[in-house]
């Protein structure tokens, strides 16, 4: 089977967010088994080793430059240059404040991209990243008939696919979650940066989501929530003259998966009283994560552990996070080689998540190299893990007492870390592996 893997985030190396991770993977699994030829667009830090690397994994690898900004008047250029950087979600970055000019800079290019967004009705981080060369390449692919199936990796790529492909061959979109079920909600839980914003994007991006996702043959979402999010937009289908207006593709959910060689599980139970929390810091949701852990969740619990540390892990910290290390008894270590050496070292790790939906990668990552979690219900998303006749894998909170009394219980009970370990680890190795995961993949694509 000849597959189209469309990508306009560079999936190598596997380590530097969820959708590298999962798009990586993904197509490893395939490509072991199909002829995966892959298109994707280079950003400024992929380097040629990097390409070459990826090349072998792959039948075929076309990588684009990444697309130059579109004209803009002069003062929007710097937000737009800002807004194509950020890698995921449609969510504008915030006002900078760096004087009036700069501001009023802002301002321009936010009216400028909303009024693209109502008018074309496509996200402006969707345009932004848009390659012709791209869409050229893999138009040609498949009039010519030279694959069997074309999937997008994130719905972002979205774009790039027409909407009559679907008659000729399968068309998938690996969405990873709801853009429109995410900015709702922000919304909902009073966490949005933007809120009039947000509000003006929600029903754009309702229209969005509904328009991309009937152009599909099949959805993929990574958890029953995200599926359940998309069916209530999407049911019941709109009747126009007694037709229905749009196709309701079939969802399938396929969570994410751990590489088990990268995240061993741990030789020894470190004790103490040290906490980490891990994932890139300059996205949102963890943005906000961090800071709720550090600002609300730490000092309470410092009170009774005064020694208690945390180490927040992961690329590209903001001057947000950044500044959490001004704090007593937390560490700010950016990127690192190996999150899983980190993870070791530490007594439990805390996933905070009060917004972002789907499965969470630091989550299952931290499960699979036996570090008890306690997490919070958008942390273990789409994962059995406590409950009626469950293992008992992951504490869970939401609030802040609730985050204190778990870790303190996991501090004082040697037995209950050393229950959690063993059975996270063991829920990993039984369901989700990429191997495991990959497999979901490659049936869905056989139909």
């Amino acid at each position: 089977m000849k597959i189209l893997m469309l990508s306009s985030t560079f999936p190598y190396p596997p380590s530097r967010g969820g959708t590298q991770v999962r798009t990586f993977n993904l197509l490893q699994y395939l490509s072991l088994r199909h002829d995966v030829i892959l298109g994707t667009v280079r950003s400024p830090d992929v380097t040629d080793s990097q390409i070459d690397t990826l090349r072998q994994q792959v039948a075929e690898l076309a990588v684009f430059p990444h697309p130059q900004t579109p004209p803009q008047p002069p003062l929007a250029k710097r937000g737009l240059r800002l807004q194509q950087e950020t890698e995921e979600g449609f969510l504008p970055p915030p006002l900078n404040k760096g004087g009036a000019e700069e501001g009023f800079s802002e301002i321009i290019g936010k009216f400028h991209r909303f009024g693209r967004f109502l008018q074309s009705g496509t996200p402006p981080n969707v345009l932004s990243s848009y390659s012709q060369a791209m869409q050229n390449w893999a138009d040609e692919l498949v009039t010519t008939g030279k694959c069997d199936a074309v999937t997008c990796e994130h719905s972002v790529n979205e774009i790039y696919v027409r909407p009559e492909w679907r008659q000729k061959l399968l068309t998938v979109a690996n969405i990873h979650s709801s853009v429109w079920g995410t900015c709702r909600e922000i919304l909902a839980t009073g966490t949005s940066e933007k809120p009039l914003r947000d509000r003006l994007n929600l029903p754009l991006l309702a229209r969005y989501e509904k328009r991309y996702c009937s152009k599909f043959s099949r959805i993929v979402a990574t958890t029953s929530t995200d599926r359940e999010q998309l069916l209530e937009l999407l049911l019941p289908p709109v009747q126009v003259r007694g037709k229905q207006d749009f196709f309701v593709p079939p969802i399938d959910v396929i969570p994410n998966g751990v590489d088990l060689t990268q995240f061993p599980y741990r030789s020894i139970d470190p004790g103490g009283h040290t906490l980490i929390f891990a994932g890139a810091m300059n996205n949102l949701p963890n943005i906000d994560a961090a800071r709720f852990l550090s600002l609300q969740i730490l000092p309470p619990l410092q009170q009774r552990y005064p020694d208690a540390t945390l180490t927040l892990v992961g690329g590209s910290p903001v001057p947000e996070v950044l500044a959490l290390g001004e704090l007593p008894g937390i560490q700010v270590v950016g990127r690192v080689q190996r999150v899983a050496e980190y993870l070791h070292q530490v007594a439990v790790c805390v996933v905070p998540m009060r917004i972002g939906f789907g499965i969470k990668n630091k989550t299952l990552e931290a499960m699979a190299a036996g570090t008890p979690v306690v997490a919070s219900d958008r942390g273990l998303e789409g994962l059995a893990v406590d409950g009626g006749t469950q293992l008992i894998r992951a504490l869970r909170a939401n609030k802040v007492q609730e985050y204190v009394e778990a870790i303190a219980s996991l501090f004082e009970n040697q037995q209950l870390r050393q229950e959690l370990s063993v059975n996270a680890r063991s829920l990993v190795e039984s369901q989700y592996t990429w191997d495991i995961i990959g497999r979901q993949y490659d049936r869905l694509l056989q139909f």
